[in-house]
């Protein structure tokens, strides 16, 4: 084995696996090592190592990963140092905020400690999750809002449109077999228009659970939430719920207050969160019901089944995410979620950048399930 891979193979393993200290440590491994030390390695008394309780010994701990790792890298040391080393606490205080890798789960964790947060450190809180909102939404705002408005023309046709409603490509398409050679144009027999001007096409309604598992996809709905009240053509509600239910669709003007407004944890009540739901549903046909929970029903079991059996039989599209999030499927209530599918309610978790096209997916009647699994 080369020198090179048995440092690195040094720095996974750690200290231990070389007592006699026979590899030699390029300078920037040494380094390296070090951090992981501080954070992954036991000593002989078993204990776990640490980085102290001096703030500027975390900062500088924070800095170097930052200066040894990539991004990715750094991400998954910080979300360990919250777990292992229990600095949650530290992270209220500004100067440790300024020098943590701004990510979704740094914005989750924020969100948590949002009731104990000094007024010294909510100012620095707020321009680390701005700093997250930010890069996000230049990520996924462009593709959604594609999706969705290209969803929207396909899928609402206005078969008497005014001359400033006609879908031109879609005219033409449609009449191409009555091109006429000599006069060399087309003879559109049949006009094909946008709906209404002025007028919401569609409602779509994001219900999200509360409980602190779900604080991820908290940041993620609110994104896409934003994203969605910017669109004209659609009418968009935020609602977010544990063993109450809040509406923050008033927010969706800036996501960044809207999580400041959400407080993760609690009980769960997704019985009562549906019939809040629909109670603002006006045009069941024209609604899309997106409920973001694992599923874990503190309130009514049953309850839950039955308004989501109402909601689907009156001709609302219901979609139950487990998870908006990058981690893939979550810990869930299988039992709940194999009755909303006997129902035809289907029950996965959806990565951001599937969102868009389940949302296109759902607004046009197919099978979102296909969407993101495909």
């Amino acid at each position: 084995m080369s020198n090179a891979n048995a440092a690195r193979w040094k720095l996974v393993l750690g200290s231990s696996a070389d007592e006699a200290n026979a590899v030699p440590m390029p300078p920037d491994y040494g380094a390296m090592d070090q951090v992981l030390t501080e954070l992954y390695e036991q000593n002989a008394e078993g204990r776990r190592g640490g980085l102290g309780s001096s703030s500027p010994r975390v900062a500088r701990w924070l800095g170097d990963i930052r200066t040894y790792f990539p991004t990715s890298v750094v991400a998954v040391m910080q979300k360990d140092a919250m777990e292992r080393l229990g600095l949650n606490q530290l992270l209220l205080e500004p100067e440790i905020l300024r020098s943590v890798q701004p990510d979704v789960h740094l914005v989750g964790l924020l969100m948590s400690l949002g009731r104990v947060m000094p007024a010294k450190a909510r100012h620095t809180a707020r321009e680390v999750v701005q700093r997250v909102v930010r890069e996000l939404e230049q990520h996924l705002s462009n593709p959604l809002r594609q999706a969705v408005q290209g969803a929207l023309s396909r899928a609402v046709r206005n078969p008497r449109p005014r001359y400033r409603e006609i879908n031109w490509a879609a005219t033409i398409r449609a009449n191409l077999k009555h091109y006429q050679p000599a006069q060399r144009t087309i003879v559109p027999e049949r006009l094909i228009g946008y709906g209404k001007r002025g007028q919401a096409l569609k409602e779509i309604v994001l219900c999200l659970d509360q409980s602190g598992s779900m604080a991820a996809s908290m940041v993620y709905a609110g994104v896409f939430g934003a994203v969605l009240a910017s669109i004209k053509a659609v009418r968009t509600h935020m609602v977010v719920f544990d063993t109450a239910v809040a509406n923050l669709t008033e927010e969706l003007q800036d996501p960044v207050d809207l999580l400041f407004g959400v407080q993760l944890g609690g009980g769960t009540d997704i019985n009562l969160a549906l019939g809040y739901c629909q109670q603002l549903i006006t045009r069941p046909t024209d609604t899309i019901l997106v409920l973001i929970s694992d599923l874990y029903e503190g309130g009514s079991p049953a309850g839950l089944l039955k308004r989501a059996a109402e909601l689907q039989a009156a001709g609302v599209t219901v979609v139950v995410l487990l998870a908006l999030s990058d981690e893939g499927a979550p810990s869930f209530d299988r039992s709940v979620a194999e009755k909303l599918a006997a129902l035809g309610i289907p029950s996965f978790a959806c990565t951001p950048d599937k969102f868009p096209a389940l949302m296109a997916a759902a607004i046009q009647g197919q099978d979102v399930t296909a969407v993101v699994k495909a």
